[in-house]
């Protein structure tokens, strides 16, 4: 059984598919967000201590149960246990689960990639009314990047009780995203051992022509010293170290199977350990970095915006009051403001509502992440930039590479408990049972392309998977240790690697890691509870334009 089992064709391929799947794009829309929201710089604090008691260790437990069982996650935890099959099963769902709408970013990727190549952008103005006499009144209201994302791209309904109909040219796009999947991993380790050489490797290009590019950039200094200046009096903030841990977690994709299902390809003696190492540093490293690529071009966008709302206000004041050219700068705005609505009170108090209060501060302060920040506020910077098209190329094409080295890892833990089955690969070879996989979540997935859909993904982003992946690694951890036994897993390692296991990986996984576990688990089901009914942010066309560094146009909704 363990000869015909496929095998990587070197360790590097491992590794580089590991890489594929840990560094998605978690690390470029989550982690700028939390260090925005959690201290700058000294957010590294908290989030370096998770990676060493919970990430690092984690990570290699499941590597450690892939190549010693060599097996699925099903097979793999029915080996330790046949009471434990449950556990197996529970990733393949969660995979599933996670499939099922994880691809259609990737679609949405391939929508403005495609759209990348248009000049000028088309999300870089506003649309011409009905009667092309002014501009669209709904783009007017918010801006040309939320529009596009918004109504041209999702063509979003009020709420998610209006389901709509399909738009037909996202659900093309889903089509071809999971048309690309299912060529990637179609002759399984032959096919997806080199396609990751792509996919770990090409968005780390992408990165370091943006951040050349965005060092260059005006105001890219602001972004900069907004994201490393240390906030210490955040790390007395629990909820900081609640997300450097949960960040540590989902970022390296625990629980989902799809490290267990990698490592079962390995050769025994495979020193899994170092790659655990490896692994896991680089992903920390690649969230560093792409958060400095994020702010440079935020402090650009930022810097961007506060400028030309300055120049709006200044020239207000010149217009209004008959003022000479050159007479009112960003310097000496404050002292032109104080003397004319002390001098002129009447007509200053007519034109204060359209005078806004411009800071770089409160752009800088405008917390986004996940699609926000990747649909909308990265079009924002781009469209600013010279030679706008090829950065939104590279753009889309990296943020493509990254989706797809993740699903990669989604799907193999699906297919490689599927495929290890003796009863399903008698029946199917497994092009057919990849296929069959890609075809139900590729047809269930057409649900986000609803009018509605973009309310659904919301949904599943948030609610689908965090406590299911908790439960799953803490029953992970505590069945190694404590019903196989954590001497007897010691001495297989041993057996497997010739390496003896350090003290450090011990403690970490039979008590520190479970209990940092449990108390993320009783964190989160206590804020589920306390929250009540599901509730979910709904697109309001309505609304009247935000002031600057405002998010406009949104409304709650309760799913009750």
């Amino acid at each position: 059984m363990e000869k015909a089992r496929p095998l990587w064709s070197n360790p590097l391929q491992f590794v580089f598919a590991c890489i594929s799947y840990a560094v998605g794009l978690g690390n470029v829309w989550r982690f700028p967000y939390l260090c925005q929201m959690y201290g700058g710089g000294s957010f590294l604090v908290p989030y370096v201590i998770m990676l060493l008691v919970e990430g690092m260790p984690l990570l290699y437990l499941e590597l450690a149960v892939g190549q010693r069982m060599r097996q699925g996650s099903i097979g793999a935890w029915r080996t330790i246990s046949p009471y434990l099959s449950g556990v197996g099963v529970a990733s393949v769902v969660v995979s599933f689960f996670l499939s099922m709408y994880y691809n259609v970013i990737n679609a949405w990727s391939f929508w403005y990639l495609f759209h990348s190549f248009q000049d000028p952008l088309p999300w870089s103005v506003c649309p011409l009314n009905a009667n092309r006499t002014g501009y669209d009144e709904e783009c007017e209201k918010a801006s040309s990047t939320q529009y596009f994302w918004y109504r041209k791209t999702l063509n979003i309904s009020p709420s998610i009780q209006e389901s709509g109909g399909v738009q037909w040219e996202p659900a093309l796009c889903l089509l071809l995203a999971w048309l690309l999947v299912y060529l990637c991993i179609l002759r399984g380790t032959e096919s997806t051992g080199k396609v990751v050489y792509f996919t770990a490797s090409l968005p780390y290009c992408v990165l370091i022509i943006y951040l050349v590019r965005g060092l260059t950039l005006h105001g890219a200094t602001n972004g900069l010293k907004y994201m490393f200046t240390p906030k210490i009096e955040q790390l007395a903030n629990p909820r900081t170290w609640i997300n450097a841990a949960t960040q540590i977690f989902f970022s390296l994709g625990l629980g989902f199977g799809s490290l267990i299902a990698f490592a079962s390809y390995n050769e025994p003696s495979n020193n899994c350990q170092k790659h655990a190492i490896i692994v896991s540093l680089i992903n920390s490293s690649t969230s560093i970095f792409a958060s400095i690529v994020t702010f440079s071009i935020y402090g650009f966008k930022a810097t961007f915006n506060y400028e030309s709302c300055l120049q709006k206000v200044i020239l207000l004041l010149i217009n209004s009051f008959d003022l000479e050219d050159g007479s009112v700068t960003a310097d000496n705005l404050e002292q032109v403001k104080s003397y004319l609505a002390s001098t002129y009170p009447s007509e200053y108090s007519a034109i204060a509502p359209q005078i806004h209060n411009c800071s770089l501060e409160s752009e800088l302060n405008t917390a986004v992440q996940g699609t926000g920040l990747a649909f909308i506020v990265y079009t924002e910077a781009i469209k600013n930039m010279e030679v706008s098209q090829l950065w939104s190329v590279l753009y889309f094409f990296m943020l493509l590479m990254l989706g797809v080295g993740s699903m990669l890892g989604n799907t193999a833990a699906i297919l490689t408990p599927l495929t290890d089955s003796k009863f399903i690969s008698s029946l199917l070879p497994r092009e057919a049972i990849s296929g069959l996989v890609c075809l139900i979540n590729c047809a269930i997935g057409m649900v986000f392309t609803l009018e509605s859909g973009n309310y659904w993904f919301d949904i599943f982003n948030d609610y689908g998977a965090t406590l299911s992946l908790l439960l799953i690694v803490l029953v992970e951890a505590i069945s190694v240790c404590y019903v196989y036994g954590l001497r007897r897993f010691e001495r297989d390692l041993q057996a497997m690697t010739g390496r003896a296991l350090s003290w450090y990986w011990k403690i970490m996984w039979a008590v520190v890691s479970p209990l940092l576990i449990i108390s993320l688990f009783l964190f989160y089901l206590s804020d589920y509870i306390l929250a009540g009914t599901l509730r979910y942010q709904a697109w309001d066309a309505t609304q009247v334009p935000a002031l600057p560094g405002q998010a406009p146009h949104f409304r709650k909704h309760s799913l009750g």
